[in-house]
């Protein structure tokens, strides 16, 4: 297979990396591209502002069976016996490797996606679930699903109608499966905390989850320390299920083990909160270059070339490229430790191993996760 495909008059790309240094990222935020990106999740974002999990609707169930046949993979694909390693399951590289030979074929039933568009958008895909390699998962691969509900948007196979069943639906299923890896198969955060993520893996929960809560009667942000709310009501709304989802895994405050959380549940209103996970996505996520090395451009989300920002070109030709190390980053030298990798951390499951506690993974959700102490 070529690189580029022709359809008519559209030719689609397989995406690959662009961003190389500080220069690259400051293009990639001048870009039409970090514009659309970002009005897609504020749209997102207005389509659930009051609605429950319960209230998705109905959508595109072709998307959402995809999510189902990687979940019925990982069930067909148990964890090893790794009593010796706290880290990342050798199992997740034959997981990977499944949902990598059968995501051709998953993207060939969804109806109206372009036959030359698929090996682009199942790119993203295929990077949504984490690293094969590093065995991790941080809110780069959580970017990579956005991606790709943002190609399926653009090419027609979704659409403004499908906006809250893209979030309350497809994207929370996601969530649900991406909970079901990280438990079986004890995938470490990516870098030393997700490198940037509000719990050890995910971010754009928070962001919508708030926007879900922003015009609420009762509920206040610091309602996620009252436990009878979340017992009663994290199934309705994403935020709280992140919370319940996070104190089933780990012992002690938030204030311990999750202090950014913590911080926040002071904020006086939802909307707030919501603003300010915004702010927080655009500058510590797609503003940063840790995460942004690995963020993959084609021709339905492309990069600027030099040609067109001509700030790009004037810093190239002034300041030559850094060059990757040998596992394929740049790294900034801040004198002390590696950037984007850190140093590697055991998974909150495996950490639950580790304690002797037997944690069993969940089957979509938490039960049978018991707290681990937090240290």
């Amino acid at each position: 297979m070529t690189d580029t495909e022709q359809n008519g008059t559209t030719s689609y790309v397989l995406p690959t990396k662009h961003i190389l240094s500080k220069a690259h990222l400051a293009a990639f935020e001048r870009s039409p591209a970090h514009d659309e990106l970002m009005a897609f999740i504020d749209a997102l974002n207005d389509s659930i502002v009051g609605r429950k999990l319960s209230e998705a609707g109905v959508g595109n169930e072709a998307v959402m069976d995809i999510l189902d046949q990687v979940l019925e993979i990982a069930k067909d694909t148990p964890a090893v016996d790794n009593k010796l390693s706290r880290f990342g399951n050798p199992a997740f590289k034959t997981f990977y490797d499944r949902v990598a030979a059968a995501g051709p074929k998953m993207h060939a039933g969804l109806p109206g996606l372009p036959a030359a568009a698929i090996p682009e958008v199942e790119t993203y895909f295929q990077n949504s679930w984490g690293n094969r390699e590093r065995v991790d998962y941080g809110s780069g691969h959580e970017l990579n699903f956005l991606c790709w509900l943002f190609c399926l948007s653009k090419l027609g196979v979704l659409h403004e109608d499908d906006y809250t069943y893209i979030v309350l639906g497809i994207f929370w299923r996601y969530i649900l499966v991406m909970r079901y890896l990280q438990s079986t198969y004890w995938l470490e955060p990516a870098g030393s905390h997700g490198v940037w993520g509000l719990d050890d893996y995910q971010f754009l929960p928070f962001l919508w989850g708030a926007g879900q809560l922003k015009t609420h009667k009762h509920f206040r942000p610091k309602a996620i320390h009252d436990p009878e709310i979340l017992d009663a009501f994290a199934s309705e709304y994403m935020y709280l299920s992140c919370i319940e989802f996070i104190n089933s895994i780990k012992t002690a405050s938030l204030r311990w083990h999750s202090p950014m959380l913590d911080d926040i549940s002071v904020v006086k209103t939802w909307d707030k909160v919501n603003s300010g996970m915004r702010k927080m996505y655009v500058a510590e996520v797609l503003g940063k270059l840790p995460v942004m090395q690995h963020a993959l451009f084609g021709s339905i989300i492309p990069f600027p070339s030099p040609e067109d920002d001509p700030e790009l070109k004037a810093a190239l030709e002034e300041h030559p490229l850094a060059q990757p190390d040998p596992h394929g980053h740049i790294h900034e030298d801040k004198g002390w430790a590696m950037d984007c990798c850190g140093i590697p951390v055991p998974s909150a499951f495996a950490e639950s191993q580790a304690q002797g506690q037997g944690a069993k993974p969940p089957v979509f959700a938490r039960p049978g996760i018991k707290p681990i102490p937090f240290d």
